[in-house]
C-alpha cells in the first residue's frame, strides 16, 4: 500500500479523520521542533511551542491551501508562533557560557562525522549568541528558505530591514566564529 501524500492526509483530516493529522505530526515533528529550538534556544520551550504549533495548525487547517506543500507551511506556523513568543517577552535570550547543556545537532540528516560535526556545533553556538531578531531572519532565510518579501511579511518589517538584519546577523556570526576557532 502506498503511503498517503501530505495533501491526502490534509483532506482526510478535514473530513474528520484524526489519525490522518497524527501522521502529519509524525512526519514533521522533528523539523518543527528544530525550527522552534533554533529560534528559542531552549529545548523545553521548543518542545512546548512545537506542540502548540501543531495545535494551531490543526485549528487553522481550513485556511491552508492544499495546493502548496504542507511542510513549509507547518514550519512557518511554528516560526511565527516562536517569533510571537519572543516578541511578547521583548527580551534577547541569554545563554550560559557552558554549552554542555545544549543538546547535539538536531538536524534531520544523518549524524555528521568528526570535523563536520564540530563545524555544525560551532555554527549552532554562533546562532544561539545572536539576539532573537537576528536569529529569526537567519532561521527564516537559511533554514526555511523564505524570500526576503516572505520574511518581511512574517516579521512585519520592510524588505530593506530584512537585508540589514541578515547582513548584521551574518557579520556577527562570522566575527564570533573567527574569535572562537
Amino acid at each position: 500500500m502506498d503511503e498517503a501524500s501530505d495533501r491526502q492526509l490534509v483532506v482526510r483530516t478535514r473530513g474528520g479523520e484524526a489519525n490522518a493529522f497524527g501522521e502529519l505530526v509524525r512526519r514533521y515533528q522533528t523539523s518543527v521542533y528544530n525550527v522552534c529550538y533554533r529560534l528559542l534556544g531552549d529545548p523545553q520551550e521548543a518542545e512546548d511551542l512545537a506542540q502548540e504549533a501543531f495545535l494551531r495548525a490543526y485549528r487553522r487547517l481550513g485556511s491552508y491551501d492544499d495546493q502548496r506543500p504542507f511542510g513549509p507551511w507547518m514550519r512557518r506556523v511554528a516560526a511565527n508562533l516562536c517569533l510571537n513568543a519572543l516578541q511578547a517577552r521583548k527580551a534577547t535570550l541569554s545563554f550560559h557560557e557552558e554549552f554542555d547543556e545544549i543538546p547535539g545537532d538536531l538536524s534531520e540528516s544523518p549524524e555528521p562525522s568528526g570535523e563536520r560535526k564540530e563545524e555544525v556545533e560551532r555554527v549552532r553556538r554562533a546562532l544561539l549568541r545572536l539576539p532573537a531578531h537576528y536569529r529569526a531572519v537567519i532561521e527564516l532565510r537559511h533554514y526555511q528558505e523564505m524570500s526576503y518579501d516572505e520574511i518581511a511579511g512574517a516579521l512585519r518589517i520592510g524588505p530593506g530591514d530584512v537585508r540589514t538584519r541578515l547582513f548584521r546577523a551574518r557579520r556577527m556570526m562570522a566575527d564570533w566564529l573567527r574569535q572562537n576557532g
